[in-house]
């Protein structure tokens, strides 16, 4: 597949996924909303969230090792800003700083602006309280943080390791461990299944588009270096 095809399709696909989550959100907002959460908070796709609840039940010692497991991304973020850091100081110039960072950076920034737009406007409440505080739930946010970085880790390994076997060893990392943190917010039930779907959709989506400015960035990074070669011979 051509490059340009590629990479249109990735941003075809992530403006596709937001918007989806848009209009999932607006959904929540009007469909079937009833007051059967804690205190009487009210639900949309009330009938669906209270059946999986009932179906699945309350496991908090999943949603502790779930609320652990979620510094992983947290440091990985880190990792990266320490990359980005070493090679500003040795630079010496933002601008010199690998752009796929720079845009790595600017991604982290939108999902923590994403995070805190939606404490401040609550769409849904969790199913229970939390030491006796009704917090929000919509969407959730560990997955929503493990969905925005679990696959740039994935995406820059492949960029930067040259070892083939190293990279399968993240890809499998990668997948596994952002499986099994979906899986075990899906059924810890601290959140409605809606929650859990408006994170796979925002986080994908937001994710999707990073990969296709990336990809851009990287591509004209080569296209810069291909002809200071040409120059130089």
């Amino acid at each position: 597949m051509d490059v340009k095809d590629s990479g249109k399709r990735k941003l075809m696909l992530g403006l596709a996924l937001l918007a989806g989550f848009v209009v999932w959100t607006i959904l929540i907002c009007y469909v079937d909303v009833q007051s059967v959460g804690p205190n009487g908070s009210e639900v949309g796709f009330a009938t669906l969230n209270v059946w999986f609840h009932h179906l699945t039940g309350v496991h908090m010692l999943l949603y502790t090792i779930t609320d652990w497991l979620g510094l992983v991304p947290i440091f990985i973020c880190m990792g990266f800003g320490i990359l980005g850091f070493v090679q500003l100081v040795g630079r010496r110039s933002l601008l010199k700083v690998d752009p796929d960072l720079l845009l790595l950076g600017a991604h982290y920034v939108v999902v923590i602006l994403a995070y805190l737009l939606f404490e401040m406007v609550p769409i849904n409440y969790r199913p229970i309280l939390i030491d006796g505080v009704l917090e929000a739930s919509y969407p959730s946010s560990t997955t929503l943080l493990v969905l925005s970085v679990m696959p740039t880790l994935k995406y820059q390994v492949d960029q930067r390791v040259a070892s083939a076997t190293l990279r399968k060893a993240g890809t499998a990392f990668v997948m596994a461990f952002s499986a099994f943190m979906v899986i075990g917010r899906l059924v810890a039930g601290v959140h409605w299944a809606t929650d859990i779907i408006g994170s796979v959709l925002l986080s994908f989506g937001l994710f999707m588009t990073y990969c296709y400015m990336a990809d851009c960035s990287v591509s004209k990074k080569a296209s810069a270096k291909a002809e200071e070669s040409d120059g130089v011979q």
